[in-house]
């Protein structure tokens, strides 16, 4: 059979609407059996490794599984919590806060679940629940602020599979990118802002956000100018003259040129120059493996051992209130006609 099986009937009953956070995705457990299970899944996907399959998996199965899972194992277990993989708790909770305003706002209830490009829940598995629950009309929010072909575009590869599996496809939409959306800014803003009331202002403020091999941004990828459009309106909502902030990419892999500057260049000559330092990451807006070990474990330590004075991991967005407003308003702006506002002022309070 070509087609999965459709659920049962429900004619007669009102088709509900659904909102599914995607978010990258993380191993079950820091363990390199776990590991080498998500690796093999993400690195296979030629959206993420551009590079003919009869060439790369050999490498990939032959070598990388191979020596690359048992070291990635120990940094996922150097910032697992008892409650499992950042990455997936905080979008876990993500999914149920923004659940709670929709619950308190709508006249029509509107479900908001989460899935993973790559392990679990995974997208077409979640899909088919809703589906198969009655949710006719799904919005789908990448939690990728700025789009690339290897993340935004993964997932829109990953629907399109589920769109060739079911006969009665639902209405689907997709949130494409949220880099210079202005609740998103001012969420970061405040952020920000919030660590300098604390701590005061540092020397300088480094803005991280994942790489890109520069191959993609030749071939027409836009994540490179959405990340300086993210930075810039950063710097101008903090009111930062140039010589105050600076733009950096992380997670290189492989041995091909990735965009940069890179970020760990900047972390070596800013600890030379005894500076205090603090770093966001715009680009991510659940704390992971990237910014908790990367930057927070490694890139502090190297700033540090180049002589650093001081330096600051600002949390990502997280579970932050005006987080979910920016959130709420991205994926409310795009549900137009698919869903109403609750017209009872009680029933328009939030949920504590």
């Amino acid at each position: 059979m070509r087609y999965l099986p459709e659920p049962q009937d429900r004619r007669g009953k009102v088709a509900g609407t659904a909102i599914l956070l995607v978010n990258l995705g993380t191993p079950e457990a820091p363990t390199a059996l776990a590991v080498r299970r998500y690796l093999g899944q993400f690195l296979a996907d030629p959206r993420v490794i551009e590079i003919p399959s009869a060439v790369w998996l050999p490498i990939l199965y032959g070598l990388v599984l191979t020596t690359r899972p048992r070291k990635s194992a120990e940094k996922y277990a150097s910032v697992w919590s008892s409650e499992g993989s950042p990455l997936k708790v905080h979008t876990s909770q993500q999914a149920s806060l923004l659940r709670r305003r929709f619950e308190a706002q709508h006249q029509a209830p509107v479900a908001v679940e989460y899935a993973m490009r790559y392990g679990e829940p995974s997208i077409s598995g979640t899909l088919l629940r809703l589906k198969a629950e009655g949710y006719e009309r799904v919005l789908v929010t990448p939690l990728y602020p700025q789009y690339a072909a290897s993340s935004t575009g993964s997932v829109l590869d990953e629907i399109a599979r589920f769109v060739q599996r079911v006969r009665n496809v639902p209405e689907i939409r997709v949130v494409k990118h949220f880099f210079d959306d202005p609740a998103y800014i001012r969420a970061l803003a405040n952020l920000v802002r919030e660590r300098w009331e604390r701590s005061g202002r540092p020397d300088k403020l480094l803005m991280s956000f994942h790489g890109l091999p520069r191959y993609a941004i030749e071939r027409g990828d836009p994540y490179h100018n959405e990340c300086m459009r993210t930075a810039r309106l950063l710097a101008a909502e903090l009111a930062l003259p140039q010589e105050q902030w600076q733009i950096a990419f992380q997670s290189r892999f492989g041995r091909t040129e990735w965009i940069g500057p890179y970020t760990a260049p900047f972390l070596a000559d800013y600890g030379s120059q005894g500076l205090r330092v603090d770093v966001v990451c715009p680009g991510f807006v659940a704390d992971c493996l990237e910014t908790l070990e990367e930057i927070g474990i490694e890139g502090r330590a190297l700033f540090l051992r180049s002589g650093g004075r001081e330096f600051h991991l600002l949390p990502c967005l997280n579970e932050r209130d005006d987080w979910i407003d920016a959130l709420e308003t991205i994926t409310r702006g795009q549900l137009s006609g698919w869903v109403s506002r609750a017209t009872d002022p009680d029933s328009r309070m939030r949920s504590s």
